[in-house]
């Protein structure tokens, strides 16, 4: 397993290592003496699989009480992964953070508590996969507009498919810090 910085400290790229041969392939999607030795030392109690259609566009979305470290996977199909800082006080603050995942380049994304999360379809279909360190709680959901004038994210797809309830959410600038990840406050 290779551990790869991204320009945003709490956002890491996951290189798991792949047996491949004339069958096909096995890899290790989480193992967790293996993370621990790596420093990545969380525990994750709910997995999620998400199917979507090309063009679609999910998120920007996190909970606000009960927020949660989160590593993604494309199972199949390709993705734009993205992560914006929303830790109160960070340096980095409102930047984003973008990776290609696909069922070819086997990547996963790990992103700590305090990020805002989505991504985009770029194939025909795409599943992904991704575990979470704390339970969904719909009435603790929060989230981003996913065009924030502000963040500028630069995302692959033009005129996504997008929820309603996503197509409502407001811009960072008008969430109060209190709506947002404290690091100094307990969940």
């Amino acid at each position: 397993m290779n551990v790869v910085a991204t320009d945003i400290e709490g956002v890491l790229i996951i290189e798991p290592q792949v047996f491949q041969d004339h069958r096909g392939c096995f890899l290790e999607t989480y193992h967790e003496n293996r993370f621990k030795a790596a420093g990545l030392s969380m525990a994750f109690v709910q997995d999620n699989l998400s199917f979507s259609v090309k063009g679609t566009l999910r998120g920007l979305h996190f909970q606000v009480n009960h927020p949660q470290a989160k590593l993604i996977q494309a199972i199949s199909g390709e993705i734009f992964d993205v992560a914006v800082d929303i830790r109160v006080g960070s340096s980095t603050f409102g930047r984003w953070v973008g990776v290609h995942l696909s069922e070819q380049n086997r990547r996963q994304v790990l992103l700590t508590p305090g990020f805002a999360h989505g991504f985009c379809v770029l194939s025909e279909s795409a599943y992904i996969a991704y575990k979470c360190s704390q339970y969904y709680m719909p009435g603790d959901e929060s989230g981003i507009l996913w065009s924030d004038p502000s963040m500028e994210i630069d995302w692959p797809v033009k005129d996504p498919i997008i929820s309603d309830k996503d197509s409502r959410l407001p811009c960072l600038s008008e969430l109060p810090p209190e709506k947002l990840y404290n690091p100094g406050k307990a969940p």
